[in-house]
Formats: structure tokens, sequence, C-alpha cells
């Protein structure tokens, strides 16, 4: 299959807001989905993204990042969602996004770039073992909602 890897752009939105949607669904968590096409378009000067798009024009996949700083290593690259949509998974796709990110991380000197996985998705903690990542089992994820501060 043939498709290339770019840089998102605010026409790509609905395509992304979509994959984050199928993303929720297979996490069992769609009711926890408050974003919109909207949101994303006021909020953008906050996030970067790439996608897969198939020649057709279809958009297959999508990493979608942001610049951080962690006090113990400084300035790092955030992965929030890698997602590919399960029938077209198995080509490389989401292998090429993350090397995309890779090489910002690496053009932008950050000092670590840094994802979540979940404990039971063995598919993707298999897929990130294999390119060597570090899982780490010791944290745990704390948050609060905007409608609880």
């Amino acid at each position: 299959m043939k498709y290339t890897i770019r840089k998102a752009n605010r026409k790509d939105y609905p395509a992304i807001l979509g994959l984050i949607k199928e993303l929720a669904a297979y996490e069992e968590a769609e009711h926890k989905v408050i974003n919109s096409v909207e949101k994303m378009e006021a909020e953008d000067d906050l996030f970067e993204c790439f996608v897969a798009e198939k020649a057709d024009g279809e958009i297959v996949g999508m990493a979608l990042y942001y610049f951080t700083y962690y006090t113990w290593v400084g300035k790092s690259l955030y992965l929030d969602d890698l997602f590919v949509k399960e029938i077209y998974r198995g080509n490389h796709i989401g292998q090429n996004l993350l090397q995309k990110l890779f090489d910002i991380a690496k053009e932008t000197k950050c000092n670590r770039l840094r994802w979540q996985v979940l404990n039971w998705n063995e598919p993707a903690i298999k897929f990130y073992e294999k390119l060597g990542v570090t899982i780490d089992k010791e944290w745990y994820n704390c948050d609060i909602l905007a409608e609880n501060i």
C-alpha cells in the first residue's frame, strides 16, 4: 500500500478527530473525548501532528505530539497519540510515524521522547519493545478535569 507521511494541517482536523475517537473506542473510553475540531483550531499552537495519507487522500494514521519540559531531563517531546486504523496495520505506518518523531526529537535537541501505553495493550507493547523502548511500569497517571479545578 502506498502512503505518505506529512505534517497535518487544519483541513485534516476532522480526520484526526475521527482517529482520536477510534482510538478512544479501542480503549473503551469514548465518553472521555471532549475535544472538537473547533477546539483543535483554537488550540493548534499547542500541538503538532503527522498524518499518514493514502494516495486517495484518506488519512489512515497519525502521531500527535507537543514539546514539553521535564525537570529531570529538560526539553522533551511528548507523543500524545499514535494511531493507525486497524485495517492498515502491518504496513509500517506506525513505525514510520514514530521515525518522524525520532527525527524531530533529534533535530530539535530533545533529551527525551515520551509517551504512554495501556498495560493491557499487548500488541502496542510488543511493537514498542521491538524498537528498544523502555516501558516504565512504576508510575501512575494523575488527571483532574477543568470542571473539578
